[in-house]
This record gives C-alpha cells, sequence and structure tokens, in this order.
C-alpha cells in the first residue's frame, strides 16, 4: 500500500543544496506545499561550502555589465565540450533555462549576483568567451535574519574561507593575495566584526556575513522561511515508494525513527553524488578511487542514486567527476580544492619522478583530469608535488599554508606535509624524488621562466591562465623563476569536488527507465543526475548552474507552471 503517510506534501525535495532549496523555493511560490529534507546535521550541502560561481549565458546581468552574449553560441561551446552520450535537448534546456531562472532568483530572494569577467575555461573553442561575463558570482548578504538557522549552515570549505571561519568575498581575496592597498586594514575590520558579533559569538563559531556558497544557501533558505518551507534536518532517505510505475511518495528515517511521506506531485532527488561512498567509487570510477580526498560534503553517499536504481532507473557516465586537485590535511574529513595557487609564479607541480606533465595554470578539472589519468598510467602522480620557493612561501598562500603566519604557527597537521630545506637536492631527498632530476625539471623551467615562457606546457598563454596569475609579474602572470631558498614543497593529490554521473533525465528533469521512459513523480538534479556537461567542465559555475536550472525546471513541471 502507497498510502499510510506519516506526512504527505505535493513536492518532496531530497537535499538541501542550491538546486533542492530553489526547485522548493519555485514550487512553494507555484501555491505547491513543500517540505525538505537532509541528511545532515547541517543544511545547504557542498553548495554552501563552495564559491557559489553560476555559468549563466545571456543573463540580463551580463547584459548591463555590457556583454552581449548569444545563447547558440553558449549550446556550441558546451555541445563540443560535453560527453556524445548527453542529449542536445538537455544541453539545450539547460543554455534556455538559464538566465530566466537567475532572473527569478534575484527577484523572489535576497541573493544578488553579479556577473564576473571570469574567462570560460577553454574560452579559444567556439564559442567560448575569453572575457567572462558567463560565470556570475552572488554577493554578501546579512545573514542575521537567518536566526538560529544560520548556525546550522554548512560552513565554508576551507578553501573558500580565512582560517577556516572568515568567510570573504572573491574581491577580497584578491586584496589580500595581492597586498592591494588597504589590505590590513580590510582584514583587521573583518577579524574585528567577526569576534565582536556578540552575544552569537559565544554559542556558534559561525561567520553571520555571508558570502559564496554561504550567500547562496543562506539567501534561499531566507526566502524558503518567508514561504514556511519546512527544512528537516537528519532526515535520510531510505527508498522511494510507487504505484503503477509511478513515485508516489519516500521512506525516510528520521533520528533512527522511520516514517513514510507522500508526495502528490512527485519527489526531487537533489541529494548530491556518492562523493563518499567508497564502494561505489571502487565500482564505477577508478580513476578518482579516494573518497576521502573528495570535496564534496561527507553526506553525499549517492543514496538518491541508489534509490532511483532500485525503481529501474537508468543511469549514465558513473565514471565521471569534477576532477581537481586536492591538498589533504591529515584528521580532515575531505580534501580541499587548489584553485589559485597553481597559476602564481614561483611555483611547479612535479610527478614523483620529479618531472612536470601538465600545464600548472590549467583549470583545476582539467588537472585533475591529466593527474588521475597519470596516476592510471604510470602510477606517480599520487601525490604530486608542489615546489615552490622562499618568495611564493612569503608572498602567496599554499593550500593550508598562510603567508602572513610564520611555520610553527600554522597547527602540527599542516606541518606534518610541508617539506621545507635549504638546497633543491636536499628537498628532493624529503619528497621521496632523485635530486638530479628535480634540478634538471628546475633548471630548464627556471631558464625560460625568467623570460616568461613556457614551451613545454604553455602555462600562462590562455586566457583562464592569466586569471589566477599575478599581474604584478611580467611579462607572464604566471611564471617566475623558482630561485630563492629555502625551498618548499607539499604533496597534491588527483580528487574532486564530486561526482557527475548520476540517473538519466530528460529536459524536465525526469527520471528514466532503462528504456528512455519516464518514470512517473520523480525528478533528479545536480549531482544526483547525470550532467549535461558530461565529464567536461565547460567554465565556472557549470556543477552549481545546472543543479539550480534543472531544479528552476522541475519545480515549473509539477506545479503546471510550463503549460
Amino acid at each position: 500500500m502507497t498510502g499510510n503517510w506519516d506526512k504527505e506534501v505535493d513536492i518532496l525535495v531530497v537535499g538541501s543544496g542550491a538546486g533542492g532549496m530553489l526547485s522548493a523555493l519555485v514550487g512553494a511560490d507555484n501555491h505547491a506545499d513543500v517540505l525538505i529534507i537532509e541528511k545532515g546535521e547541517r543544511w545547504g550541502g557542498t553548495s554552501a561550502t563552495s564559491g557559489a560561481g553560476i555559468w549563466i549565458p545571456g543573463s540580463d546581468i551580463a547584459k548591463e555589465a555590457g556583454f552581449e552574449d548569444n545563447l547558440d553560441d553558449a549550446f556550441t561551446y558546451v555541445r563540443a565540450l560535453s560527453a556524445d552520450n548527453v542529449p542536445d535537448e538537455n544541453i539545450r534546456a539547460y543554455v534556455n533555462n538559464a538566465a530566466p531562472m537567475l532572473h527569478w532568483l534575484v527577484a523572489n530572494t535576497p541573493v544578488q549576483y553579479m556577473a564576473f569577467a571570469y574567462p570560460d575555461y577553454h574560452a579559444e573553442n567556439p564559442g567560448g568567451s575569453p572575457t567572462g561575463f558567463r560565470t556570475h558570482l552572488p554577493l554578501p548578504l546579512d545573514g542575521k535574519p537567518l536566526g538560529d538557522d544560520v548556525a546550522t549552515q554548512q560552513f565554508p570549505s576551507p578553501a573558500a574561507s580565512l582560517f577556516g571561519f572568515l568567510n570573504w568575498h572573491f574581491d577580497e581575496t584578491y586584496m589580500l593575495l595581492y597586498r592591494a592597498p588597504g589590505w590590513w586594514q580590510g582584514l583587521v575590520k573583518s577579524m574585528v566584526r567577526y569576534w565582536f558579533d556578540w552575544p552569537f559569538r559565544f554559542r556558534s563559531r559561525k561567520d553571520r556575513r555571508l558570502t559564496l556558497g554561504n550567500a547562496l544557501t543562506g539567501g534561499l533558505r531566507m526566502a524558503l522561511n518567508q514561504k514556511k518551507v519546512p527544512l528537516w534536518l537528519e532526515t535520510a532517505l531510505v527508498d522511494l515508494v510507487s504505484e503503477k510505475g509511478k513515485v508516489t511518495g519516500a521512506v525516510v528515517t528520521q533520528r533512527g525513527k522511520t516514517l513514510r511521506i507522500g508526495a502528490r506531485k512527485g519527489v526531487v532527488l537533489a541529494a548530491g553524488g556518492f562523493d563518499h561512498n567508497q564502494a561505489m567509487r571502487d565500482e564505477h570510477a577508478p580513476l578518482y578511487p579516494v573518497a576521502a580526498r573528495s570535496g564534496g560534503v561527507t553526506t553525499n553517499t549517492g543514496d538518491a542514486i541508489r534509490a532511483g536504481q532500485a525503481l529501474g532507473a537508468s543511469t549514465m557516465n558513473l565514471q565521471s567527476a569534477w576532477a581537481a586537485p586536492v591538498f589533504y590535511v591529515p584528521g580532515e574529513d575531505r580534501g580541499r580544492l587548489c584553485t589559485i595557487e597553481r597559476a602564481l609564479p614561483g611555483c611547479i607541480m612535479v610527478n614523483q619522478s620529479g618531472q612536470r606533465f601538465l600545464n600548472e595554470a590549467a583549470s583545476y578539472h582539467v588537472t585533475g583530469q591529466e593527474m588521475a589519468r597519470r596516476q592510471a598510467d604510470h602510477g606517480d602522480a599520487s601525490p604530486c608535488w608542489m615546489v615552490f620557493d622562499h618568495h611564493y612561501r612569503h608572498s602567496y598562500p599554499m593550500g593550508s599554508l598562510y603567508p602572513i603566519m610564520p611555520d610553527w604557527v600554522h597547527p602540527g597537521e599542516v606541518r606534518s606535509i610541508l617539506k621545507k630545506a635549504k638546497s633543491i637536492d636536499a628537498l628532493a631527498v624529503q619528497m621521496g624524488v632523485d635530486p638530479e632530476a628535480l634540478s634538471a625539471t628546475l633548471s630548464r623551467f627556471n631558464s625560460h621562466a625568467a623570460n616568461g615562457e613556457d614551451p613545454d606546457f604553455h602555462r600562462g598563454d590562455a586566457a583562464y591562465d592569466k586569471m589566477y596569475g599575478d599581474p604584478r609579474q611580467a611579462p607572464n602572470p604566471c611564471l617566475r623563476p623558482i630561485d630563492q631558498g629555502p625551498f618548499y614543497a607539499m604533496p597534491i593529490y588527483p580528487g574532486d569536488i564530486g561526482t557527475n554521473g548520476g540517473l538519466l533525465t530528460n529536459d524536465k528533469a525526469q527520471v528514466l527507465d532503462a528504456k528512455g521512459k519516464v518514470i512517473g513523480g520523480l525528478y533528479a538534479i545536480g549531482n544526483s543526475a547525470a550532467s549535461s556537461m558530461g565529464e567536461s567542465y565547460p567554465g565556472a559555475g557549470v556543477t552549481i548552474g545546472p543543479a539550480m536550472a534543472f531544479g528552476y525546471i522541475a519545480a515549473r513541471h509539477m506545479t503546471g507552471a510550463n503549460d
């Protein structure tokens, strides 16, 4: 029997990331009774820990910034990069609905976005944008209106915050990174604001000035609270309930108690991928085998994907992930994404033979893929080593190592992975690398870097490379000889920020079975669904952007707004 519900709603959303929250909000705005369930003790999912960039072609915001986009160009760009098995109509649905979704978001929530001069990751390809303005970033937001809910929001990633607790915006990152005029006054002001947030500071470590992923998910939660949409924490999906081929609800567990929740209009699976499910990684994603090094939140264990499969849902591209190089600090529960550090002048990445094998400044997805393939083929890239000198050490961050803090101030776990020596040969010994090979690699790199050139891997040539280079370094913002001792090295691993293969869906985000037929009442978005990007990463924001766009599409479809 499918009845006998403990609770019945119109729409049940499984997962509290940005895609799920937006889908719930659109459904509620269209007069549906909606419930969100979240497996973990904190809400916001990996979205809350992220930079919250969203890749939106043709937005009103970009047009106001002077960027005239063309949706056909955007489609051409994504289509060429995406996997062949991704249907054209799914890509077209994203490209056509991304801008309307963003327009709706800023009109109906406190979340505000700005178009950013962030080049597409493959901007030189047909349809790509070397000047950016497809990537949009959220503006900071005051979290006080969230009340007690702010204390249970996911903390930002250590890679997207200062000292693991202080929220900062992209512009502030650049100010500190390049020591722009007024940088230290800005830092002091931020620290004072954080520590003197009384009495809240005595109850929580959370920063109530919300930025990046905290701003996006925080603003969505504010709008949901205004609509009185409940969000149940510590409530995990166990099974989907179906009748005559249509999903009518779900079985969940809430703090040890089993509940049956009916869903009259549908269930939206928005619970992320199988980032931290080691068994699923072993079976499906051999290139990205180590669950502990994923940057996704630890509650992403593939529950939604497996529940869909149990009903006969088809899957696609389960071997794929949002690849990334990650630092791993002992004792932490996930990897730290390495985005900026690799492009800055004065560092290189070498394998365990002491050799370069890639353009360090390429997008983190391309870099992560190349590292994973190198490890699979040669077994010498997990870990690789980030090698840098005294000038870099005291100018820029390197993962968990901060330039404004001496070595001894850093936690013991950070110091345990840091190698330091007066000479390259001595450093190589600590790394377990052949000193002669590492010296030869550095000698060749330095001789060309002095002229701003990298004939081996062309670091700093592409528009994206320059995005994270130091504009003060000429003639190439990504290159400088590594010649000022002492010298340093830190291990860096092939990892990911989440898996992106999942349930097969159509252009309405409806889940399909093995025969390509719609499973009524079941929708999947974000990393619970197979990405319309395939195994590619066209630009900053193609993770959360599609999750939100298809969440918007799914809610409108369920409530008849598309009719």
